[in-house]
C-alpha cells in the first residue's frame, strides 16, 4: 500500500510500532503494534518505507508453504 501523504521523518520511523507510541494527542498508540503483531504471529513481516514529501509505503511479506496438508 502507498499513499502519496507529507511521509514520516527519519527520526518517527524507528519508532513506528512500538507500544502507545503516538503523534497524535487524542491517541493510544496502539494500532500499529498490533498491526505489526498480527502479522508476526502469521510468519510475515511488515515493512515500512517513507520519503518526507512524498509518502510512505507499507509492504506485508508472508511466505508461502509448499507443505500440503492431506
Amino acid at each position: 500500500m502507498t499513499d502519496e501523504g507529507r511521509g514520516i521523518p527519519k527520526e518517527r520511523m524507528a519508532k513506528l510500532g512500538e507500544q502507545f507510541y503516538s503523534t497524535k494527542e487524542k491517541e493510544r498508540g496502539l494500532g500499529l503494534m498490533m498491526s505489526f503483531k498480527i502479522v508476526e504471529v502469521h510468519g510475515g513481516e511488515m515493512k515500512n518505507h517513507s520519503e518526507e514529501g512524498k509518502g510512505t509505503t507499507v509492504c506485508l511479506l508472508f511466505s508461502i508453504s509448499s507443505k500440503q496438508e492431506g
